[in-house]
């Protein structure tokens, strides 16, 4: 059986989904008192909204990924993008509020922090559109430069690589419930991201550079502008990833091993493809992939033992799985691709 069609992947993961909820409330009923049923009870509000917390450098950094690729430009540097961001907003709250800053210079060290990931994302375009480089190995430096400089500048402003803890950004009162500012701004960007990439022009734009760039020059549209804004966006939704990480729920730089990020912007690549470049796919990937975290975390309070290198491969084996059973995601035909306008 096929399941190149659109439509059949989509009833082929419907039933998919269906069997297993159905499954679960099997369990619930009939074997109350095993494992599983444990596992069931552990989703509640309580759990979604950790799992949307936890969400949100995944989901910020798939975004970013998205508008880069779909552009025409592979950016493999989120991770890098999100270190760099995460650490920014710590420095700049810390450096003007000292051990207890306010919420006024909390939001100040964020939206610095996103700053400081646009230029980072300016420069990697500079290098990949202007001088024509390995858009893989310059994405390769951004990440090994972030995963170096952070740390090295934790040393320098704090005598060591983990900086002294702040305050996180105060819950937003929605009537239903209090909610993490940075999981707000996911909840708005997602179908905000999806509305223009699929309903405006600059959203036809970024399809045409990525996918047929000679024919967005012929109708006279500049595509190194195009690529340009999209990799510039990679970097502004990355920074709010990191930023969000940082000042939304850890109120700490943790510059030890791979970071506080510790692999969340790869796992980014991975929820954007698995999504397809579409944004609400993207969202779904990475809220997987965060409730498999969450899940893990919740199991261990409960006495079970689950390693968390276990967790951590999960993202990466679920889309093999998937492209091996429900289709492939195809990458814009010209990503990676240099483009010069005037080219034959």
């Amino acid at each position: 059986m096929s399941y190149a069609d659109p439509s059949r992947k989509r009833r082929w993961l419907a039933g998919a989904a269906g069997l297993v909820a159905l499954a679960l409330v099997a369990v619930e009923l009939f074997f109350p008192a095993s494992p599983v049923a444990e596992i069931v009870r552990i989703v509640d509000a309580n759990y979604v909204r950790a799992v949307l917390r936890l969400a949100v450098p995944i989901a910020f950094a798939a975004l970013g990924g998205i508008f880069a690729e779909k552009s025409g430009v592979i950016n493999i540097g989120l991770e890098g993008l999100l270190i760099i961001s995460a650490f920014t907003s710590i420095a700049v709250a810390a450096t003007i509020g000292g051990a207890d800053p306010s919420q006024l210079e909390l939001w100040l060290g964020f939206w610095v922090a996103v700053l400081a990931s646009v230029l980072f994302s300016l420069l990697f375009a500079v290098i990949c559109i202007e001088f024509k480089a390995d858009q893989i190995i310059a994405g390769l430096a951004v990440w090994l430069i972030a995963l170096g400089l952070a740390p090295f500048a934790s040393k320098v402003i704090w005598g060591q690589v983990n900086s002294p803890p702040v305050a996180t950004l105060n819950n937003v009162d929605l009537l239903v419930a209090e909610v993490n500012p940075p999981v707000v701004m996911m909840l708005v960007a997602v179908p905000a991201a999806w509305y223009a990439l699929n309903r405006t022009a600059f959203g036809r734009w970024i399809e045409a550079s990525g996918e047929n760039p000679k024919a967005l020059d012929t109708v006279g549209v500049d595509v190194r502008k195009v690529r340009y804004a999209g990799v510039l966006l990679s970097g502004f939704f990355s920074g709010l990833g990191g930023a969000g990480l940082a000042l939304g729920r850890v109120g700490q730089f943790i510059g030890g091993g791979a970071t506080m990020v510790n692999g969340r912007g790869w796992i980014g690549i991975t929820a954007y493809l698995f999504g397809n470049y579409n944004p609400l796919g993207a969202f779904g990937a990475s809220f997987l992939f965060a409730g498999l975290d969450a899940l893990q975390i919740r199991l261990q309070q409960l006495g079970y033992s689950i390693p968390s290198e276990l967790i951590g491969i999960i993202p990466y084996v679920t889309v093999v799985v998937v492209l091996a059973f429900v289709g492939h995601t195809r990458i814009p035909d010209a990503a990676g691709e240099h483009y010069e306008s005037g080219e034959e």
